[in-house]
């Protein structure tokens, strides 16, 4: 059984930071890709920033220069780390583990970004 489990949400005044983690527990493969996903009311889900166990990342373009994804491959932990934020990165945050072939999602956590 794959957990995710995550931290750091919260609600923060536009420019601010926050910071999110995931740790994975549980069978995965060393060799995975660990993400975070975001879903804004009323809208999809989109991605946000993926990392590679060999550390290679993806980011949307929104996010560029702002945000900062991270990972400690000894706790299976995924970092987000958030600056210059806006209110339009407001949303559901979840983190998910890519293994083999199969996707393990973490619980969603609530960022709020006011102006």
């Amino acid at each position: 059984q794959v957990q995710l489990v995550g931290s750091g949400g919260g609600l923060v005044q536009a420019g601010g930071s926050l910071r999110l983690s995931c740790a994975a527990s549980g069978s995965i493969f060393s060799d995975n890709t660990m993400g975070w996903y975001r879903q804004a009311p009323g809208k999809q889900r989109e991605l946000v920033a993926t990392i590679t166990s060999a550390g290679s990342t993806i980011y949307a373009d929104s996010v560029k220069g702002r945000f900062t994804i991270s990972r400690d491959n000894a706790k299976n932990t995924v970092y987000l780390q958030m600056n210059s934020l806006k209110p339009e990165d407001t949303g559901v945050y979840n983190c998910n583990c890519k293994s083999g072939r199969t996707t393990y999602w973490g619980q969603g956590t609530q960022v709020t970004v006011s102006s």
